[in-house]
Order: structure tokens, then sequence, then C-alpha cells
């Protein structure tokens, strides 16, 4: 483990920012940090069933989530109460920072999906970042984000994310 790790049997606190306001905060548990990549894994941390039209989180939901020090997204493996792959929600996010039991990640409103079996693969939340300012308070931040969902979105196309979350 490098300097910047923890516990592997600790818990942390991941800390969604969004608009210099938290938008979430849950307790996860540390599954592996190699100074570059964190994972996380925590229950649906949502009040109640979110119903996106094309996959619903509910209570019993797993995600196991993959946030980068380097990386302008995070990848979170979406499974059922019973195990059942439901699919990859990718936040675009400025680059995670750990602070002590904190991973603090700032949402830059890009989202995308990713299906199971692959068939589905959507970009969301284009309104929220183009209404957003990001494109005219920091430019290079908003050509990154960009960046990233277009990255991801071709992993997604090309077969998925295996490679990137081995």
């Amino acid at each position: 483990m490098s300097a910047n790790s923890v516990d592997p049997a600790r818990y942390l606190d991941v800390v969604l920012v969004k608009a210099g306001r938290t938008k979430i905060r849950y307790a996860a548990e540390l599954l592996a940090d190699d100074g570059t990549r964190l994972t996380v894994r925590a229950p649906w941390a949502g009040a109640g069933v979110r119903d996106f039209g094309f996959v619903r989180f509910v209570a019993g939901d797993v995600f196991t989530e993959y946030y980068w020090r380097d990386r302008w997204y995070s990848v979170k493996e979406v499974r059922d109460a019973t195990g059942a792959l439901k699919g990859w929600y990718c936040d675009i996010t400025r680059p995670a920072t750990l602070s002590g039991a904190e991973l603090v990640v700032e949402d830059l409103d890009l989202d995308l999906w990713r299906s199971a079996d692959g068939r589905d693969v959507r970009r969301l939340d284009e309104d929220e970042f183009a209404e957003s300012g990001l494109a005219t308070a920091d430019p290079g931040a908003a050509a990154a984000a960009v960046a990233a969902l277009d990255t991801l979105e071709g992993l997604a196309r090309e077969g998925g994310f295996d490679a990137l979350l081995e």
C-alpha cells in the first residue's frame, strides 16, 4: 500500500459535493487503495427508491464504487440484493481526494449509465451540466469533464469497464 493508503478494513465516509454543498454523505467499506484508485462498497444510500425509468435503485442494492485521484470520473457497479448485476452508473467528477476517513468527490453533473447486458448506454444530465455555468467559470474543468464522459462512453460501447476495473 502507498503512503496515501488506509487500512482496508476501515470504513470511510463518501462525501459527494455539488455546487459547493454536500449532496450526500454515506459510510462505505474500503476494499482497496493502491494510491491512485480507491474501491469501496456500500448499500444504496438514497432515501427511498430512485427510479430513472431505465433502472431503479432500491434498498438492498449494493454499489461497488471506484474512485480515482487522477481521473475525472467514478464508476459504480450496481447489484441488486440477490447479487444480480444491474449495470454501471458513472459520475463525472473532479479527481477524488482522501482526507483522513473522508473520500470527497465533486460532482460535475454529467453521468453515464451502462446496463448489465451492454445494450443500454446513455449520457445523462447534459442539460444540468450546460446550466451549471462550469464552461464559463472553469473552462479547463468543463473540457476535462466532457472528455471524461466521452472516454467512459467509448469504453461502455466497446465492451464495458472490465479492463478499467481490474
